[in-house]
């Protein structure tokens, strides 16, 4: 294959994987959102975390929200727990890297906020660490997942919420991430702030 086909096969694979994906992803993304904004009308907040591409998309979320995705309005709490390199090296040294976001929700979370969690293979341990004490702290979680779900699904009860992106491809998986990040943003601000961009 020819470098320019491939590089035309990438628009073209990503355009198949949304397409798919509007047909699966409407609905938990929907709940999504409403999970979220219920706990942001109750003075709760939003953390994120991932790993690698993923924790990119952790502080992406929280930086639209603490700042202002499309429309002027006061900042949202969020929190991603991918961004103290101190803190993370720190609980990587004194005690494993499966708890560098575990112990950050155990400190921070309070009942009522929601957990973020994001993994293109739904197997990062240290994810699943992070969705376990949200659950001891009486979080939410919303779960951005892809391929089969991974060993993250065990973890899930009736409350959660997973957004499965209906790919084995991370790339594909991580594309589509984003435009989800972007939806929860836009139906958070829709529904604290009203309609249209200012």
């Amino acid at each position: 294959m020819e470098l320019a086909d491939q590089i035309s096969q990438h628009f073209l694979d990503s355009i198949e994987v949304k397409q798919e994906s509007i047909e699966q992803l409407v609905n938990p993304i929907h709940r999504a959102g409403e999970a979220m904004v219920k706990s942001l009308l109750n003075n709760g907040k939003i953390l994120s975390c991932g790993n690698g591409g993923s924790a990119g998309d952790a502080q992406h979320f929280s930086a639209e929200l603490l700042n202002r995705f499309e429309k002027e309005r006061p900042g949202l709490p969020a929190v991603a727990l991918t961004t103290d390199s101190s803190t993370l090296t720190a609980i990587a040294n004194d005690y494993s890297y499966e708890e560098i976001f575990s112990k950050q929700v155990s400190a921070l979370a309070q009942s009522g906020d929601v957990l973020l969690a994001i993994s293109t293979s739904g197997n990062s341990v240290n994810v699943a660490a992070a969705m376990r004490a949200a659950h001891e702290r009486g979080m939410v979680l919303v779960v951005l997942s892809g391929k089969d779900g991974g060993s993250m699904t065990d973890i899930l009860t009736e409350q959660d919420i997973e957004i499965r992106v209906p790919s084995n491809r991370t790339a594909r998986i991580q594309e589509v991430h984003l435009v989800v990040i972007h939806c929860l943003c836009d139906f958070i601000d829709t529904q604290l702030f009203g309609g249209g961009e200012s």
